[in-house]
């Protein structure tokens, strides 16, 4: 069987899409392995779905042929396997994508989000470096040519601009060793975890970072409800969903609670998950038998509170950028206008 790196969010949603619509409209697995290998362009895909088409028409269950492979995380393996247990494999599916498409969601939205103050940032510091090595020496010149010079800051500006010019292959290095630092964090995994780490700490993002994985958990919990699943092996699942540390620790509580026989809202109280209303809620939810209906409200509540606080977070970052940038640039050419305009109001 082909080795092949682990599937993408994107990936994991169009082929848990694809197969829940195929099985709902009751084809078995195989065939509908090859409907979708039958309109597969793409060489990766074409190699996967070979691997499950030998794997089923050898007599392995889906959850078998989908394990086999090595590229499906084990939180789909866990629910397939549930779903093929209890007859529902249509709607696990089809439960799968939706949580994969929003994950697709929240990364998306992440990304725009950083996107902007990183391209910000570099447009301020190349304004400012073309004005201290190229636009300065300008008026310096025009300084001389009227019998002064240059002082105070734009004074320090221009020595500073004559260091770059100078040092121009240590700032090539520099810019170098930064897109391999964004390489790295955008990256690599190890990266983009410590990338995550920080901006779950940092102040202006922790509160919206906090919102995701609670959403998160929200929707794990309601999908392996969904499935029929122990809310203490659920919460062992989820825990890999994640990726944050607060809320890991949440669901270690959780566990401990549950281990101690107390109920799963209860747990859920004991561990400071959700507000006094959204616990009230889990425990008529779970009392009623609409457990899962519950979680997948909750976890709605929080996407929209996470995308409500990155909204914020974009209309604080977008202003104040332009704001420095402003003040910047601005207090660069003061320093240099207003000394000349002194000089030529003295010889007028």
């Amino acid at each position: 069987m082909a080795k092949q790196k682990q599937l993408s969010n994107e990936e994991l949603a169009a082929f848990c899409s694809q197969f829940s619509m195929l099985t709902h409209a009751a084809i078995t697995p195989l065939e509908s392995i090859r409907i979708l290998l039958s309109d597969t362009k793409d060489e990766g895909t074409k190699a996967l779905l070979n691997d499950l088409n030998e794997s089923i028409s050898d007599g392995d269950s889906l959850y078998e042929a989908l394990k086999k492979t090595g590229v499906f995380p084990n939180y789909v393996l866990n629910t397939v396997r549930l779903g093929e247990q209890s007859g529902s494999t249509d709607e696990i599916l089809a439960s799968l994508a939706e949580y994969y498409e929003r994950e697709v969601e929240i990364k998306e939205s992440i990304k725009s989000a950083l996107t902007y103050p990183i391209i910000m940032i570099f447009m301020m510091v190349l304004v400012i470096i073309v004005l201290i090595t190229k636009v300065l020496p300008i008026f310096n010149q025009v300084f001389v040519q009227l019998g002064a010079e240059m002082s105070g800051f734009a004074a320090s500006l221009m020595r500073m601009g004559a260091g770059l010019n100078r040092y121009s292959l240590g700032i090539v290095i520099f810019l170098a060793l930064t897109l391999f630092a964004y390489i790295f964090f955008s990256r690599s995994k190890a990266g983009r975890a410590a990338g995550k780490r920080f901006l779950a700490w940092f102040a202006l993002t922790k509160r919206f970072y906090e919102d995701v994985a609670t959403e998160r958990f929200a929707s794990g919990m309601a999908l392996v409800l969904k499935a029929g699943l122990d809310t203490y092996l659920g919460l062992d699942m989820v825990k890999e969903l994640v990726e944050h540390k607060k809320t890991q620790e949440k669901i270690e509580i959780c566990r401990e609670s549950i281990k101690e026989q107390a109920s799963f809202p209860e747990a859920l109280k004991e561990a400071g998950f959700f507000s006094n209303l959204n616990n009230r809620l889990v425990d008529v939810g779970f009392k009623s038998g609409h457990r899962e209906e519950v979680m997948k409200r909750i976890a709605d509540e929080y996407g929209r509170k996470s995308e409500k606080r990155m909204n914020e977070i974009i209309s604080v970052i977008e202003p104040t950028l332009v704001i420095i940038l402003s003040v910047i640039v601005g207090l660069i050419l003061m320093s240099v206008i207003l000394p000349l305009m002194g000089i030529m109001s003295s010889i007028g």
